[in-house]
């Protein structure tokens, strides 16, 4: 284990709760902006952020995909909010084998908010600048951390998630298969 501590800049989209209206304006722009070509098409099923939605009790949750997981948790609480019950599945931003939510509904593959860090570099997450109740709030602050690995890339966990599902020799020789017609 490595016990040195580094100084990491922590990105983060908070949320105010109070001002959501649920509009999934941040969705869509989400999936426009992961689109291929970029804002070519809006699919919410392939945004990283999602907008849990009670009209009945006026609450609307937006919540981020995080990291993936290979195994469906065990906890099983509840939340009430404003009398009715919530479990706590709803607000979770992990993408995992017990449902569908943040996973790329073409390939299974699992979604994870990269706060639209792609080139071009944006002074603040699309979702956040999309959101006309500011709901979002796009915040930057350092904090010391312990150091850590080399994160794995989105290519990395994708590969892991195909593996666990189908096994190693099987997705070895999909990209066989693939790589032989190009």
């Amino acid at each position: 284990m490595n016990d040195q501590k580094v100084t990491k800049n922590v990105k983060e989209i908070k949320v105010d709760l109070d001002k959501c209206i649920g509009c999934r304006a941040c969705e869509i722009a989400c999936s426009a902006f992961h689109s291929r070509p970029r804002f070519g098409a809006t699919n919410p099923a392939r945004s990283r952020i999602r907008v849990v939605i009670d009209e009945l009790n006026d609450v609307y949750v937006p919540i981020r995909a995080g990291d993936y997981t290979p195994a469906e948790c065990t906890g099983r609480h509840k939340y009430t909010i404003n009398g009715k019950e919530y479990n706590e599945c709803s607000f979770c931003g992990v993408s995992c084998p017990s449902r569908d939510y943040f996973k790329e509904p073409d390939s299974g593959l699992p979604l994870k908010c990269d706060m639209c860090e792609e080139d071009p570099t944006l002074s603040e997450p699309w979702c956040v600048q999309v959101c006309r109740c500011d709901c979002l709030t796009y915040v930057e602050r350092e904090e010391l951390v312990e150091a850590e690995d080399e994160p794995r890339g989105e290519m990395e966990l994708g590969l892991e998630s195909l593996m666990n599902k189908y096994g190693v020799e099987k997705v070895l020789d999909a990209v066989a298969r693939v790589s032989s017609k190009r």
